[in-house]
């Protein structure tokens, strides 16, 4: 693992990252500082994209390294994600990650996409499998790639893109058992840069995994996802969707916060700035946050942290 650059009293990471090129690969960002880094997803409204637009000013204040944009299943939000990441790349103020999944996408409309963010200067992308889009009647086939590791494969033949994958800390819940998720992902990560988790709320699990995936041979770069708790139903459907678990301590905390709805946030903020602390001491190479498009809570955790100015 990368050496830990937060230290009590030093500069937040973004500071640490200020002289560096904001349009840059990420994996070369990387091997220079830690990273603070968002998850953004394409509005589906106008209202929801204006909404968007008033909170980046207060996202870009947090200095991040990198704001990767998520990509709908079956590609069902394609042009509104390359949209999107196009419009961060040119407003130079942090570094745009494109999401790509394969599923339902024939090889040529993958490299058409690829070549279209090469043209406009965007330089990385996070590969995934992808899944059927839930709730939509038409049918959809499977698609010219069977696996997110055909697609990083792919990404790097088309052009010189840094490339992400998504891990698992307590594994891919359509995995059969937890060593052939480790080893799947070790091969993805032979070809990728580095990769990102799903969220999860304790440190163990996410140490457990890197320490896999080093006794497999891998040592790249896992930067942990974050998600703060704001609505214990929402949580609830991703943790569901992801496998990720929800601990009983966690639970507890928010359900004995109910039913006032900002005391859940509190205690969802509470409890998101205690794990990145622990990890922060653990020595991670970044913080990646799941703003869900709501950036308060991310923007709160980071004035816990110490790396945002609090605001009056």
């Amino acid at each position: 693992m990368q050496a830990v650059l937060w230290v009590a009293g030093l500069r937040a990471p973004g500071a640490l990252l200020r002289d560096l090129p904001v349009m840059a690969r990420i994996d070369a960002l990387l091997r220079r500082a830690s990273s603070l880094s968002i998850e953004l997803w394409p509005p589906k409204t106008p209202e929801a994209l204006a909404h968007l637009r008033l909170s980046l000013p207060r996202l870009y204040e947090l200095r991040p390294t990198f704001a990767s944009i998520t990509y709908g299943a079956a590609g069902l939000t394609r042009d509104r994600t390359h949209e999107l990441v196009v419009e961060i790349h040119q407003q130079g103020q942090t570094t745009p990650m494109a999401h790509l999944a394969c599923f339902a996408h024939r090889r040529g409309e993958l490299v058409e996409i690829l070549e279209r963010y090469a043209a406009a200067g965007v330089e990385n992308v996070l590969a995934v499998r992808g899944d059927p889009p839930r709730d939509v009647p038409a049918p959809f086939e499977a698609g010219d790639l069977a696996h997110a590791v055909d697609l990083v494969e792919l990404v790097k033949s088309v052009g010189p893109f840094c490339v992400a994958v998504a891990a698992h800390p307590e594994g891919h819940p359509a995995a059969p058992d937890l060593a052939s998720d480790r080893r799947h992902l070790a091969a993805k990560l032979a070809a990728a840069d580095f990769a990102i988790t799903q969220f999860f709320f304790r440190v163990a699990d996410y140490l457990r995994l890197v320490e896999d995936l080093g006794a497999l041979g891998v040592d790249k770069p896992v930067i942990p996802g974050i998600m703060p708790i704001t609505n214990m139903r929402s949580i609830a459907r991703m943790a569901e969707l992801s496998g990720a678990a929800i601990p009983a301590e966690v639970t507890a905390r928010i359900e004995a916060a109910a039913p006032d709805p900002e005391a859940v946030r509190a205690a969802g903020i509470e409890i998101a700035t205690e794990l990145c602390r622990d990890l922060i001491a653990q020595g991670v190479p970044g913080l990646h946050f799941y703003t869900m498009n709501q950036v308060s809570a991310t923007i709160a955790i980071c004035e816990n942290l110490g790396l945002a100015p609090r605001r009056a």
